[in-house]
């Protein structure tokens, strides 16, 4: 068995992860249209079918565009707090509409998925981890700046999704007024490309297999920047750069066959 995740978007014209595996999958956000999920999924061969849930990061709406007709048409269980909820005005009809909280884990399928606060100025937002059979996946974007929940959650994964958003100096000699450049960098923004290297150098577990940077800036920011910046220093970690026009591949972690014998072990000693 093993876990798969990838990128069916990222960046501020609408961001969608996908993390699953044989059994079940869910997408944390869905700021693209239902449509454009399901062609992406389908050029994967990722049956949306396999799509138990979706869990939402925070309000702005290029995490939530898709999520009314997706969930509708789909059948799809929505996790979203009541505060993003209020913020995102999202009152559609649906049956199965859940709040969760932080560092609680909600189990769908034989996925954990686990959400903690970020800053970010939104209502209530967070990052998540989900974590199948002791192979952990961070999602962590649209972030402030780094915390210690932050650290100790990218210290622990085997992949992460990890914003780069903007160049500092693109951004400082950039067209953007004072006072969006000053939302970006404020704490309650997003991560400079220097402020996730330092992350990913200073706290990368031995582990971390693969590093998808997401959220790049169109305006501020240049994908073969980041990938050089991050290349030089992966030490084996892979390294993608992932793309606000399409879905990356589909990356794959295999559970290793120790752990696979002990959760069988565990199955085994509950049914007796």
């Amino acid at each position: 068995m093993a876990i798969e995740f990838c990128s069916l978007n990222s960046g501020s014209n609408g961001n969608c992860y996908y993390i699953g595996n044989k059994e079940a999958a869910i997408l944390i956000d869905l700021g693209i249209s239902c449509r454009e999920v399901e062609k992406r999924m389908k050029s994967l061969d990722i049956p949306v079918e396999k799509v138990k849930a979706i869990f939402v990061s925070h309000e702005h709406s290029d995490h939530i565009r898709g999520i009314p007709v997706f969930c509708k048409k789909h059948n799809v269980p929505l996790y979203i707090t009541q505060a993003t909820r209020k913020h995102a005005k999202m009152f559609f009809k649906h049956p199965y509409i859940f709040s969760f909280e932080e560092d609680v884990p909600v189990t769908i399928g034989n996925l954990t998925v686990t959400a903690f606060r970020k800053f970010h100025d939104a209502a209530d937002p967070y990052s998540f981890t989900v974590e199948y059979k002791g192979i952990r996946i961070g999602v962590f974007t649209d972030i402030g700046r780094c915390c210690e929940k932050l650290i100790s959650n990218f210290r622990n994964c085997n992949a992460a999704f990890l914003e780069s958003n903007y160049d500092e100096e693109m951004l400082a000699n950039g067209s953007y007024p004072y006072y969006l450049k000053s939302r970006i960098t404020g704490g309650l923004g997003h991560l400079s490309n220097r402020e996730a290297l330092e992350l990913f150098l200073n706290h990368r577990s031995a582990e971390l297999k693969h590093l998808i940077l997401s959220h790049l800036s169109q305006e501020n920011n240049r994908p073969e920047l980041v990938e050089h910046l991050f290349k030089q220093h992966a030490n084996g970690t892979e390294v993608v750069v992932a793309s606000r026009y399409a879905p990356t591949s589909v990356f794959r972690i295999e559970v290793p066959q120790t752990q696979e014998a002990g959760f069988l072990n565990q199955e085994f000693e509950n049914i007796l």
